[in-house]
């Protein structure tokens, strides 16, 4: 099933658009596949949680929609996982490679490098999001209108 479970916001034209999953109608794309295109192209934001139902899940979804050109603006690619409907690779992968542990909810930024640049069990405010993403050297080559 792989990321078919993955329910998506992809920022295009200024709006976050949903998109049913990025494995849907047979593909195989996993999250490492995911991840590793949007390598040096986007920040992701993971959003884990045991259900689509789960109220943190429900809040940080809220919280991020009233920031939609601070997401645009960082290039940012939010995902969606809802862990009961991963794949058993993709599941492996969240645990071992990313170090994201059963919980009820768990958000992951991954930095454009790919490397692991915040993890919170808790939604987190888009102002927080931001100050950690601002911090990166990258992006503030980005605010300087030098991207790499």
């Amino acid at each position: 099933m792989s990321i078919a479970f993955v329910r998506s916001l992809l920022l295009a034209s200024g709006l976050l658009l949903p998109l049913v999953g990025l494995a849907q109608a047979g593909s195989d794309t996993s999250l490492a596949e995911t991840l590793k295109a949007n390598r040096w192209q986007k920040r992701v934001l993971l959003l884990c949680a045991a259900s689509a139902d789960q109220p943190a899940l429900k809040q940080q979804q809220a919280l991020l929609a009233q920031d939609k050109a601070g997401l645009q603006e960082r290039d940012m690619l939010v995902l969606d996982l809802v862990t009961t409907e991963m794949s058993t690779a993709d599941k492996q992968f969240l645990r071992q490679k990313l170090g994201v542990a059963e919980a009820p909810f768990t958000a992951v930024l991954i930095g454009k490098d790919g490397g692991i640049k915040r993890k919170d069990t808790a939604p987190i405010t888009p102002l927080r999001l931001f100050g950690t993403i601002d911090t990166m050297p990258m992006r503030r080559q980005e605010a300087k209108g030098k991207k790499p």
